[in-house]
């Protein structure tokens, strides 16, 4: 190899050669980093820095718009489920039961059968009232008819009466008659005594014929107490009869509301007593949600206002419902022991009440609803949003009045 092509000194100069080109340090250092252009010069940079930050502004503006036209309104929790008000069915009277006549989770009907209990002494029973109410008008019909035999002897009575008191009459006239006579001597004394004695004789039997007619007459009404006693007996067996009678007939329990079979506890075989719970039916058509919303959030919150709901059982889908009333109190104060913040130190904590929900589903989601799934609700609260002005307006001019 030759010197020349060792020496670097000794090889040729490519700008003496080209007079236009400029040395470039990095052609004279080829080991030197070569310097780059600033990134925020180059043009398609710049305009994707303007658009995001128009995009940005843009977006914001458009969600504080949302925010303060309705977003501050809407009001979430997720404290919901989904409710029902579940009747419990009861038996209203003690026995075996003889047959159950639905299954679990089977959908009934309002009056449909459920269970039936062995009824026989409950109809022993009711023979037994029967039986006292024949008694008892046996006995008002024996009343009855000594009642009419009475008013014949009455009548009876009354005739001997007007008969003895003829005789009476009579013997009194002749009194009357003979007496003259005998004071003049037509007639001996012995025939006006005589006179006098039959007088007094018939007036004796007339009083006793008058002392017989009132007795008879006052049987009367004792014999029509006792008729009453008979019909009152009557109508105490049959009251007996008819509380035997519903005995009887609730023997069979049925459904007092359209549902469906949970939670059934009763069978064939077993004793039940009076108020036992046999199983529930949950009104699946009756669905509500009781959402628990902050106390912070219900300043707003009315009845009537539009609900969105999400069931995390139907996660791609939006229910509707409104607002069906809110609850007196908060939760703590309907709890078995409310707290008593007078004692000990106290923690100040943010208190929920429930507002029941009214959901406005259609049956084809109601077919996969049940009471007890988890809900997400959001209620709009934009309809009340000038009642926070008119509140503090009218405590305002009430102070004022006040002072």
């Amino acid at each position: 190899m030759s010197a020349n092509e060792t020496d670097p000194s000794r090889q040729p100069d490519a700008s003496r050669d080209d007079p236009d080109r400029t040395a470039d340090p990095a052609d004279a250092n080829p080991a030197a980093p070569r310097k780059a252009s600033p990134l925020l010069k180059r043009p398609g940079v710049r305009i994707g820095l303007i658009v995001a930050g128009a995009a940005i502004v843009v977006g914001g503006g458009l969600y504080l718009y949302r925010y303060e036209t309705s977003g501050k309104y809407l009001e979430s929790t997720d404290d919901a489920f989904i409710q029902a008000d579940a009747v419990t069915v009861a038996p209203k009277i003690s026995g075996y039961v003889e047959e159950v006549l639905v299954q679990d989770n089977q959908d009934v009907r309002a009056g449909q059968p459920l269970v039936r209990i062995d009824a026989r002494d409950y109809g022993a029973q009711a023979a037994q009232a029967q039986a006292q109410i024949d008694v008892s008008r046996a006995n008002a019909d024996a009343m009855r008819a000594q009642l009419r035999e009475q008013e014949a002897a009455i009548a009876q009575a009354r005739a001997q009466l007007t008969s003895v008191q003829a005789n009476a009459e009579f013997a009194a006239s002749e009194v009357q008659r003979y007496a003259p006579l005998v004071t003049t001597g037509a007639e001996p004394s012995e025939q006006l005594a005589a006179k006098r004695n039959q007088e007094r004789q018939a007036a004796g039997q007339l009083a006793a014929q008058r002392a017989t007619l009132a007795g008879a007459e006052r049987r009367v009404a004792s014999m029509n107490a006792q008729v009453r006693q008979a019909e009152a007996q009557g109508e105490s067996a049959q009251a007996q009869l008819a509380a035997a009678q519903v005995n009887v007939e609730s023997a069979v329990v049925a459904a007092s509301v359209d549902g469906r079979v949970g939670d059934r506890t009763v069978r064939a075989g077993q004793f039940v007593q009076q108020g036992t719970r046999l199983m529930p039916v949950v009104p699946l058509a009756s669905l509500y949600v009781s959402a628990n919303f902050k106390e912070t959030q219900i300043g707003r919150m009315r009845p009537g206002q539009p609900v969105r709901i999400k069931i995390d059982a139907l996660p791609d889908i939006r229910l509707s419902g409104h607002v069906e009333s809110i609850a007196p109190g908060t939760g703590a104060q309907f709890s078995l022991l409310p707290p008593q913040n007078a004692t000990g130190n106290f923690t100040k904590i943010v208190q929920r009440v429930p507002v029941r929900i009214a959901l406005d589903a259609g049956p084809e989601a109601r077919k996969v609803l049940v009471p007890g799934l988890s809900a997400v609700v959001q209620v709009d609260t934009i309809s009340a949003r000038q009642d926070s002005e008119r509140i503090r307006d009218s405590e305002r001019v009430r102070q004022k009045d006040g002072k």
